[in-house]
């Protein structure tokens, strides 16, 4: 078994659950493998080809599935394209041939990505990533393609400087500014290619987040969604308390932009990761579905995907379920997204460490 059977295998099955063709799903396994490029032939008897941190067990694949009310769920893939790179330079590079390979495929701009480059792919590159590549997986066969880039790409300390200095390139003069206070901004993401409304997105990373600290981010983005974004926190992190807080892994908050003419942003979601405060994979799995029932959507396609992942039971392992979030976009209808591992590699025990995090803060 190689990392490309592995994951391609999981991708066709995720695709079944989500009721796409199995001509769209083979084409979606063949682009998956493409991108991995000569790491897809690794067996996995052998480590992971680098220590992404990806996902937990440095697999550099991590699936997704979007879910609305009333329709079928939107798989997606992250891919790391430069996964078999010696150093960053040559990962950002082999993950910008890579996107731009697919730019000519199916014939989109990569003029967004090309306006910043320079600032998140340096010739001496920091941080904890070049290139992360996202692909959203329609019916059809013909993907939408969103890039992660880092924003330390020239140290840390230049984070706010370098999202400052490519949200004025794109046109977004006041975006900055906008943002409420974080502990730090892990990425920004851009969406190229054909969307309805290209983004511009900037993570947010949020220590010990507590309910009672959702008020501010959600009242920057303009959603007005305060109280749905506090019960969907209660129900993802299983932490009732008003003053306890998130005390593993941190909340992220990601704001996105479309609309230069703005001073802020247009959506706004919030990522919990799940698999820091559930003991295992089953109780996690309720959450999401509490979650999912909700926002009117039906839960089911959520476990049966769970299946298509991995034979073993949920409750014996933490993780596969990795985060949950909670979309607000203008103008349209909440999304939840879970974000489900691979487990190419190992499984996490299944773990008592939920009931410790949720500490008072």
């Amino acid at each position: 078994m190689t990392l490309g059977d592995h994951t391609g295998g999981q991708l066709r099955r995720l695709c079944e659950v989500a009721g796409l063709s199995a001509d769209d799903a083979g084409s979606y396994v063949r682009l998956l493998v493409d991108v991995l490029g000569p790491v897809a032939d690794r067996p996995l008897t052998m480590p992971p080809p680098n220590r992404t941190f990806l996902s937990d067990d440095h697999t550099p694949v991590e699936f997704s599935l979007s879910f609305r009310p009333d329709a079928d769920p939107t798989v997606r893939v992250l891919v790391e394209p430069g996964c078999g790179a010696d150093h960053l330079l040559e990962a950002g590079r082999v993950g910008l041939a890579q996107v731009q390979a697919m730019a000519r495929r199916w014939g989109f701009s990569t003029a967004p990505l090309d306006e910043v480059g320079d600032l998140f792919l340096p010739d001496t590159p920091q941080g904890a990533l070049a290139l992360w590549c996202a692909l959203e997986l329609p019916p059809g066969g013909v993907p939408r393609v969103k890039v992660y880039l880092d924003p330390a790409a020239s140290g840390a300390e230049h984070s706010g400087a370098t999202l400052r200095e490519a949200l004025r390139r794109l046109g977004h003069l006041r975006a900055f500014e906008s943002l409420p206070e974080a502990d730090g901004y892990p990425f920004f993401a851009l969406d190229l290619g054909e969307w309805s409304e290209p983004r511009a997105k900037v993570y947010l990373r949020h220590e010990g987040l507590t309910a009672g600290r959702l008020g501010p981010l959600v009242r920057c983005a303009g959603g007005g969604e305060e109280r749905a974004m506090v019960e969907f926190f209660r129900a993802a992190s299983g932490i009732e308390e008003p003053d306890a807080g998130l005390t593993g892994r941190p909340g992220l908050s990601c704001h996105a932009f479309t609309d230069a003419g703005s001073a802020g942003p247009s959506g706004f979601t919030l990522h919990v990761p799940v698999r820091d405060y559930a003991p295992h994979d089953a109780e996690a799995l309720a959450r999401a579905e509490g979650v999912l029932r909700d926002q009117g959507i039906d839960g089911d396609p959520l476990a049966r995907a769970l299946g298509a992942l991995t034979p073993r039971r949920p409750e014996d392992g933490v993780g596969l379920i990795a985060y949950l979030a909670l979309a607000h976009q203008r103008g349209r209808t909440p999304r939840v997204t879970a974000y489900v591992s691979s487990e190419a590699y190992a499984v996490t025990p299944p773990t008592e460490r939920a009931s410790l995090a949720a500490a008072a803060g």
